[in-house]
């Protein structure tokens, strides 16, 4: 006499359940379309840089909008070897507190004035950022970077 299998008898009465299947699914669906939304902010810095390529200057006859009368506010970063230097319009400036300062009192005149940061090729990435955050919390709205053909003299 042969033995019954206990294989049989669970063929017969085994069913596939859908809906847990389907469940995963779609925790699956929205976990990535929660995670595809997110952008990292600090890799879009907003900066008017030209499009124009070329080597040669751009031609223009029309004359400048009523908002160029202000002057641009530049502010130079450059590093001593242990900690940066500040100028802000040419004028030297302790510490970026003291940067935050100023930049407040011209956003207090006019806010729509473009921010120019100008950094030396050795100064830190932080400290430019430290420099872009305080421009942008004194309330300046157009925060640009400088950029330079030519090499540095310390190269």
């Amino acid at each position: 006499m042969r033995r019954p299998s206990i294989y049989t008898e669970r063929r017969g009465g085994m069913e596939i359940k859908m809906t847990p299947m389907i469940d995963v699914v779609f925790l699956l669906l929205v976990f990535f379309v929660w995670t595809a939304s997110f952008q990292v902010v600090e890799q879009i810095l907003p900066s008017n840089l030209s499009a124009v390529t070329g080597t040669e200057p751009s031609e223009t006859n029309d004359p400048p909008p009523p908002e160029q009368d202000f002057p641009d506010v530049v502010v130079r970063i450059s590093w001593n070897g242990t900690q940066p230097v500040w100028q802000v319009n040419a004028t030297p400036v302790e510490s970026l507190i003291q940067v935050k300062e100023q930049l407040v009192q011209i956003a207090a005149i006019k806010t729509d004035a473009p921010v120019i940061l100008h950094p030396d090729t050795n100064v830190p990435l932080g400290d430019v950022i430290d420099a872009y955050d305080v421009a942008r919390l004194a309330g300046f709205q157009k925060v640009q970077f400088a950029t330079s053909d030519k090499p540095s003299a310390s190269s």
